[in-house]
């Protein structure tokens, strides 16, 4: 199979739904309910997440949300919103990131909000996007990174199905600014060739 030429030709759903969560990019209107989720999660997010160290204002979470929707529509960055299908409660952020679209390989990201952590909430949604990914964007390989000390991430990445591929050692930057090791977590479409044969 070959990759996508053009992916602003590529036509793929706007949404997806997993059991408990309805995933979508983000629109005009949704920069409220991220900031707001950002600012109950910050001691959480901000060991891991330089964006979370000076967070931003809910102004410019809407500006983000405008932004990458139409990054969305480009096909360039697919930025993802996760909402509780129950009572419609931003959840958290995930998407397909660092594409490649000739292969086409993409990394996911993610992470959720602290009042909703450990709930299985960013597995499902993990899960839902791996789907997605590989039914609807003819995605060849999909990745994971997480800071090595990040072991609740790792976790996700597992339960989802990925397998660890690497240890980049010295690979980034931490928040704080020490040198960290980074996880590469991957998972490949059924059927695909898992490992080099010779």
């Amino acid at each position: 199979m070959l990759g996508v030429d053009n992916p602003q030709a590529l036509d793929f759903p706007e949404q997806c739904e997993t059991e408990r969560l309805l995933i979508r990019p983000p629109r005009p209107g949704d920069g409220a309910a991220m900031h707001a989720a950002v600012m109950e999660s910050l001691a959480e997010l901000r060991p891991w997440l330089p964006w979370a160290v000076n967070p931003a204002s809910a102004e410019e979470y809407e500006t983000l949300c405008r932004r990458k929707y139409a990054e969305w529509l480009l096909r360039d960055d697919l930025m993802l919103t996760l909402w509780r299908k129950a009572d419609g409660v931003f959840v958290g952020a995930s998407g397909l990131h660092r594409i490649d679209w000739s292969v086409p390989c993409m990394e996911i990201g993610y992470w959720c909000r602290t009042s909703l952590s450990g709930q299985g909430y960013i597995t499902e949604a993990v899960r839902g996007i791996t789907r997605f990914a590989f039914e609807h964007l003819r995605a060849q390989r999909l990745e994971i990174h997480c800071d090595e000390r990040n072991s609740r991430s790792a976790a996700v990445a597992q339960r989802a199905g990925y397998a660890l591929e690497a240890l980049r050692r010295n690979a980034a930057r931490g928040t704080d600014g020490t040198l960290r090791h980074v996880l590469v977590f991957v998972r490949f479409p059924e059927g695909a060739p898992q490992q080099h044969q010779g």
